[in-house]
């Protein structure tokens, strides 16, 4: 049982259904932060700077793809628009239009674009930041709430400066990077995130998504790590991580219902937890079809025959999770823990402690099998060296 939270410990040693309840409630609590509780992330630039593609990369979509955000280099984005996250619909991304645009004033941005409703701010840029920029980041500290800059489009700049015998990549970033900070030293220096507008995976997208993490709340962390794309090996183990860390909190909510005294509660209750996380795993990873498409064209290279050498991706990405062949013995203690469930007192507390087994099996095998799958294809692809 290493790596336990303490619940666990406490409903393995419970002497009756009190003690088993209030740790479910907080193995309960643990999974409404995996599944439910929102995110609303404000994404905002001037227009052509590359912030309608970046939602897009958060959605997982292409740009001719149905619901994704329009891209262009005239002013697309001229009123607020909400984006649900295709495979997580706690995650939002809020397209909004630029400070100063005509209709969204400056002394009137933050009530126009309903602040109060984001977690964060992230500020596009694709050449300096103007006085709206800080005007807009001072408002935003003000209210205490988050923001960060993005200068986008560093591809370009790199393009350019490729074509000077003296080029050198690391000079040239470093030279965009401070005259950012420069422009910005009123609101004491923020970091800037350098993004390419083609390759986001490049540059600093990693380090924003751990700057964001870092900052914000921890039980925002999971939709935050759920919804943003895989890119890199380092980013992969993150979500793995978290997911190995909630499967005491999912096993436990099985107890839960092993101690309701109805035949067939506990095998009907284990499938539906696993079927639930074992598919938050599955799109987390980049393991669905849209996913593994968009990764395939950016290294053009096949990857779905990666994937269908997992029996349970190819199982999940089928809809048809029920049909997994689940080892005799987990089957078989789900079918006591049943039969347990039906004895008042001891009867509960047995129900309890095998639906966690069983359960805690299934899910620590899934995972891994899920996770294996994942990181073959992101070595494959060779982003397990950026």
């Amino acid at each position: 049982m290493a790596n336990q939270d303490p619940a666990v410990l406490e409903a393995v040693k419970a002497s009756g259904e009190s003690t088993l309840d209030r740790a479910t409630a907080r193995a309960q609590e643990k999974i409404d932060h995996l599944l439910n509780v929102s995110l609303n992330i404000a994404v905002t630039g001037r227009s052509g700077s590359g912030k309608s593609s970046f939602v897009n990369v958060i959605l997982g979509l292409s740009e001719n793809d149905n619901g994704a955000a329009p891209t262009g280099v005239t002013e697309t984005t001229t009123e607020l628009n909400m984006y649900v996250h295709p495979t997580m619909p706690n995650v939002n991304i809020w397209d909004l239009p630029g400070i100063g645009t005509p209709n969204f004033k400056a002394n009137k941005y933050l009530k126009d674009v309903k602040f109060k409703t984001y977690d964060f701010f992230i500020i596009f840029n694709s050449e300096r930041f103007t006085e709206n920029d800080i005007m807009l980041a001072k408002a935003i500290r003000k209210q205490k709430k988050m923001f960060y800059f993005v200068r986008s489009k560093i591809d370009i700049d790199i393009s350019s400066e490729q074509r000077k015998d003296t080029f050198n990549e690391q000079d040239v970033l470093y030279t965009i990077r401070k005259y950012c900070q420069d422009n910005l030293n009123e609101i004491g220096c923020p970091k800037v995130f350098l993004m390419s507008s083609v390759d986001f995976e490049k540059y600093d997208f990693e380090m924003l998504q751990n700057t964001i993490l870092d900052d914000i709340p921890v039980h925002k962390r999971a939709a935050l790590l759920q919804a943003w794309p895989v890119y890199s090996a380092a980013g992969l183990e993150k979500k793995i991580k978290i997911f190995k860390g909630l499967i005491w909190a999912a096993s436990l909510a099985s107890a839960g219902i092993a101690v309701v005294p109805v035949p067939g509660t506990t095998v009907a209750g284990d499938a539906a937890i696993a079927l639930l996380f074992l598919s938050r795993c599955y799109y987390a990873f980049g393991l669905d079809d849209r996913s593994l498409k968009r990764l395939s064209e950016k290294v053009n290279m096949p990857l779905l025959e990666y994937r269908s050498k997992s029996k349970l991706a190819n199982a999940i990405q089928k809809n048809a999770v029920t049909t997994i062949h689940v080892c005799a013995a987990v089957v078989t203690l789900s079918t006591i823990a049943d039969l347990f469930s039906l004895l008042p007192g001891v009867g509960s507390v047995c129900a309890a402690g095998l639906s966690f087994a069983s359960t805690q099996y299934l899910l620590r095998e899934g995972l891994n099998e899920l996770a294996n799958t994942a990181r073959e294809i992101i070595k494959v692809a060779g982003l397990d060296t950026i």
